[in-house]
């Protein structure tokens, strides 16, 4: 039996066929949260969870979307987006009114507040990532920029109808 060179834990891999998919879902994954608890630190007023902040997000993004649209846009049912909004409407962040075209139905907004709060995490956030990056070599950041439309078309396949489901969640 022969033995594989261990590169940061993993077996060296066979790079003519791509990127690992373990290592680059552990990547995002990893990345994504680090960033999030810098940024929390020094944050003024309530955390937000994750699905409350994608939400505000999208709102923020789509002025005047259903909450049907927003369950379907992040994957949750509607009783939960139901929840989510109950809770941000509480906090101040986010408006109900009744669309004019379909009384049954509520078009969300983001309120002041939340627009202030998004756009302070997102240039924090900017910010952060910015320092960090310029501390990479030349190379570093080159093969970065290269790999924007590969992760562009990552996403996209995830947002595709069926994208990247069959699999089981641990």
């Amino acid at each position: 039996m022969s033995e594989h060179p261990e590169r940061n834990g993993h077996p060296e891999r066979d790079h003519a066929r791509g990127p690992d998919a373990e290592e680059f879902a552990d990547l995002l994954v990893g990345i994504q949260r680090l960033t999030r608890r810098r940024l929390r630190a020094g944050l003024a007023g309530p955390r937000l969870r994750g699905a409350q902040a994608e939400l505000l997000r999208l709102v923020a993004d789509a002025p005047g979307l259903r909450v049907s649209k927003a369950a379907e846009e992040l994957s949750l049912a509607g009783n939960s987006v139901s929840t989510l909004v109950n809770q941000l409407v509480g906090q101040g962040l986010l408006r109900r009114e009744t669309d004019p075209a379909d009384r049954r139905a509520a078009l969300l907004y983001a309120t002041e507040e939340a627009v202030e709060r998004l756009a302070a995490w997102r240039q924090r956030r900017t910010e952060l990532l910015g320092e960090v990056l310029a501390e990479l070599d030349g190379a570093d950041r080159a093969a970065l920029a290269a790999a924007l439309s590969a992760l562009r078309a990552v996403a996209a396949g995830l947002r595709a109808p069926g994208g990247g489901e069959g699999k089981a969640e641990a």
